[in-house]
């Protein structure tokens, strides 16, 4: 394994590696990490590290991977709170009495797929395996925020939609966030069909010649990182406070689940962040 990035570090405690952005960590009030596929105990399609417990892969070896990727990156294994993601793009707010809500204890809503928090001590958790995460962390007024962006959830703009949320429980300036986005399937490995880019296309507001570019026979590529950023920027997050991971899931299958590289036979990895004090 061959690991090259610009913008993201690859850490290994206890035998279990993870990533972190250079740009928020400089961020003294947070901690955060990004799963790989490595450092757990799951077998089968899932080895090792899967943070999935609907893929059918053993929920004792899933709980284990939390635990060991927990020790490992710094974060309490009690503290956290999972996203239901389905693609679409409702943002939830969540305190010290949604912990454990989709890790240890049972999932009470079906359509989650952003979260946000400003109280310490609650650990976000989010799920992808090609789709882009996107990290948000309110500089001044001490909140985070994690979503999970696939091409429809970015079509949604839930970048904005997170954004407005902060604003609106937290009293967030857009000029105040630093936002992270990836790392996910790459503008090099993610080719979508007419009716995708379509949609990509009529986001009239954005420059879409830097995200979608024909192939020809009705095919793209479509860079949904570059989407990412346009819609955060578009939302009021100064472009100097956006950061793009430089690490295709796609390309580096042998660090990172990728869907599309093992067409659907996979683990999944995690975005984790909380405010630590």
């Amino acid at each position: 394994m061959n690991f090259q990035s610009k913008t993201m570090r690859l850490n290994n405690a206890e035998g279990v590696p993870y990533l972190t952005y250079n740009s928020l960590s400089e961020i003294k009030f947070i901690t955060h990490a990004f799963s790989t596929r490595l450092g757990g105990v799951s077998e089968g399609e899932f080895t090792s590290m899967n943070m999935a417990f609907n893929r059918g892969d053993d929920v004792d070896r899933v709980t284990e991977n939390y635990r060991r990727f927990c020790k490992s990156a710094g974060f309490e294994f009690d503290s956290l709170v999972a996203s239901a993601q389905d693609h679409h793009t409702f943002v939830r707010a969540v305190t010290s009495k949604d912990k454990g809500i989709g890790i240890y204890k049972p999932r009470d809503m079906q359509s989650v797929d952003a979260l946000i928090t400003n109280e310490p001590g609650v650990t976000l958790v989010t799920y992808y395996a090609d789709c882009t995460p996107l990290f948000f962390v309110d500089t001044k007024n001490r909140a985070i925020g994690l979503a999970h962006a696939g091409w429809r959830g970015t079509v949604g703009r839930i970048g904005e939609k997170v954004v407005g949320k902060m604003t609106e429980l937290y009293g967030t300036d857009p000029k105040d966030v630093k936002c992270a986005v990836g790392p996910a399937i790459s503008v090099c490995c993610y080719e979508v069909d007419d009716p995708c880019a379509a949609q990509f296309l009529a986001l009239s507001d954005l420059d879409a010649s830097k995200f979608v570019f024909p192939k020809g026979g009705g095919k793209y590529m479509l860079d949904l990182l570059e989407a990412n950023r346009q819609i955060l920027a578009a939302a009021g997050v100064p472009q100097e406070n956006i950061t793009l991971s430089d690490l295709c899931t796609c390309c580096n299958s042998d660090l990172l689940w990728s869907h599309r590289a093992t067409k659907g036979h996979r683990g999944t990895m995690s975005a984790f962040m909380c405010v630590s004090g």
